[in-house]
């Protein structure tokens, strides 16, 4: 009991501004998860037919993608604060938008807005935690972070369907129709309102134009906020600050490779299950908040495994392990070890995600956080949009069944070489950090 508290008491010594944004987290992330869930099916009872809501869904991805680099390079100027303020309110008028617009072309531009903002925040979001963080409290802040986002998932699918539908029929409107998704889309405005309050909240932020250290402080070392001095734009292109490019391509490379993967399989699971076992709706559904909630555990005890070993080595242990459940999960042909295969491997998979955000951010220069940050959310998105053509076109000349069983032999090499490099490129540097430190306090 003595050792669960002293694990429980790790996340919460975190600083003021730090412990403000898990507020902002915890209500922004539901607004955004009730967008997800319900989006779609809102411009669907408005009787927006399905290719078109396929091309507001890609402009939502297209706007996201272009607004990556510029806010990493506006948050360096006029600090994370604003800008992160400044994504949530996008966000906040595009859904106020959302209730007032009727047409697929308004509310495409509308959406593609929302893109917009959302990206702003997840790519300011890493950087900001970074300078927010002791080295000592970093791993649990990020985990912390990661897994609230993960679990307003869960709760927002069971609890804003619910919401709505009791008022639609309090009120006497068609559950199903466009007024029950209005109320949700009240609600999310609400919840991006209390989250833009909260970000103003924090510290302010902006440079005080003071230089950079030559080269980068050691792991984990402080969370300030220093910037560069200020250069023209045509010295620094497209506002981009790059110096070790070495490490900053090796920081990206696997996470790329593991999106290339997860790009092709990820996204069709539910189909996979449901055509290959039957499965009705609300039992897939339930399969799919048990695994969520398993992922959500998974992350809280991840930064206790990257404090006994060290983050890179949690990383590629827990990602090693998943590895043999993806066999489980593409090639058993019994239903519950699938289910459980499906379970494990999401909740390990995952767990190391915010451990490896967290080392990122401190192996680069502190100007570079942003930069980086974007980077990483492009290269995932890049990998999605390849393996989603090559899923359709492998299931379009193979079949089903033929199709996922190259679908998932891809998945599991690609990440067992991603495991191999995080070890090989980054697993010797940590060791010695960690002993040297450990002899400069022994």
């Amino acid at each position: 009991m003595q050792r669960i508290r002293a694990y429980v008491a790790r996340f919460t010594g975190f600083e003021r501004d730090a412990r403000v944004f898990l507020i902002a987290a915890l209500v922004a992330g539901a607004a955004i998860s009730l967008y997800w869930i319900d989006f779609n099916l809102y411009l669907a009872s408005l009787g927006i037919e399905p290719p078109v809501i396929g091309l507001i869904a890609t402009g939502n991805a297209v706007a996201a993608a272009l607004v990556s680099f510029p806010a990493s390079a506006l948050s360096d100027r006029i600090g994370r604060r604003l800008v992160l303020a400044g994504g949530l309110a996008v966000m906040l008028l595009s859904i106020v938008g959302f209730l007032l617009a009727s047409g697929a072309l308004a509310l495409g531009l509308l959406a593609a807005a929302y893109g917009a903002g959302q990206q702003v925040f997840f790519v300011v979001q890493n950087p900001f935690l970074a300078e927010r963080s002791r080295a000592e409290h970093r791993s649990e802040l990020f985990a912390l972070v990661f897994a609230i986002e993960n679990m307003t998932n869960i709760v927002a699918a069971i609890l804003g369907g619910a919401i709505a539908a009791a008022v639609a029929v309090a009120v006497g409107f068609d559950p199903q129709g466009p007024q029950a998704y209005r109320v949700l889309l009240v609600l999310m405005g609400g919840l991006m309102a209390v989250a833009v309050a909260a970000i103003f909240l924090v510290g302010d932020d902006r440079p005080r134009r003071r230089p950079v250290p030559a080269s980068p402080r050691a792991a984990g070392e402080p969370a300030a906020f220093p910037v560069e001095p200020y250069r023209p734009r045509r010295q620094r292109p497209f506002g981009l600050r790059i110096g070790d490019r070495r490490t900053f391509v090796r920081l990206l490379i696997p996470g790329f490779l593991i999106s290339l993967g997860a790009g092709q399989v990820i996204p069709f699971l539910n189909l996979f299950i449901q055509r290959r076992f039957g499965l009705e709706l609300a039992a897939l559904n339930a399969v799919f908040a048990v695994t969520a909630l398993g992922t959500v555990v998974a992350i809280l005890l991840q930064p206790g495994l990257a404090r006994r070993l060290g983050k890179i080595v949690s990383v590629v242990l827990v990602q090693a392990a998943s590895i043999p459940f993806l066999v489980v999960l593409g090639f058993s042909p019994v239903f519950w070890t699938v289910i459980a295969a499906m379970a494990v491997r999401n909740s390990l998979m995952n767990a190391g995600n915010p451990i490896f955000n967290a080392f990122a951010m401190e192996r680069v220069r502190p100007g570079e956080r942003a930069t980086l940050s974007a980077a990483m959310s492009l290269t995932w998105s890049l990998g999605w949009v390849i393996a989603g053509p090559w899923y359709s076109l492998l299931q379009a000349t193979l079949g089903f069944d033929l199709g996922y069983s190259v679908n998932f032999v891809t998945i599991i090499a690609l990440y067992s070489v991603a495991t191999f490099l995080y070890w090989l490129w980054f697993g010797r540097a940590e060791r010695e950090e960690r002993s040297a430190q450990a002899g400069a306090t022994g």
